[in-house]
Formats: C-alpha cells, sequence, structure tokens
C-alpha cells in the first residue's frame, strides 16, 4: 500500500464519482487525502441532491463501517455531511 493511494480509498472515491454523475452527489471532498494510509482514517464531506440522499447512503453502506453525520463543526470542508468508515474500528 502507498501512501493516499489506499484501494479501499479509491473505491469510495469511484462510488462518489458514480453518483456525482448521476446527479445525487453535488460536490464532495477528502481532505489529506495524499496522508491517509487506511479507510477507517478517511473522512468525506458531500453535498447531496434533496432527492438522493437515501440512494446516496444505500450505495455508500456496501463499504465497511459506513457512517454518515450532519457536518456541524465545518473546520474540515463548508460541505453538510461527513462520512466515515470507522463505526466500531479501534487500534
Amino acid at each position: 500500500m502507498e501512501i493516499g493511494n489506499v484501494s479501499e480509498i479509491n473505491e469510495v472515491k469511484a462510488a462518489l464519482a458514480a453518483l456525482q454523475q448521476r446527479g445525487l452527489v453535488l460536490e464532495w471532498s477528502l481532505p489529506y487525502e495524499n496522508l491517509l494510509t487506511r479507510l477507517t482514517a478517511a473522512i468525506f464531506y458531500v453535498s447531496l441532491d434533496e432527492e438522493g440522499p437515501e440512494e446516496v447512503w444505500k450505495t455508500l453502506q456496501q463499504f465497511p463501517r459506513f457512517a454518515c453525520l450532519q457536518n456541524e463543526t465545518r473546520q474540515l470542508s463548508a460541505l453538510p455531511w461527513r462520512v466515515e468508515f470507522n463505526t466500531g474500528f479501534s487500534l
């Protein structure tokens, strides 16, 4: 595995890009992408079409430990949703 080039993260990015092409995801970001070594450390931020959240969450549930939260702090991104894949994960 190469830092910043993690297959699991690339799979999530591809899923988000496909959802974006369909208009369900309006925008997404992955801060500090070049420093990540595992999916459980990644925090994605997304902006969704009003009609698409259920399908977006259903698509992302295929990845282990999926969780979505409202991005209340807006420190790393102004996008309204925070998507993580670390539910129940511990080092």
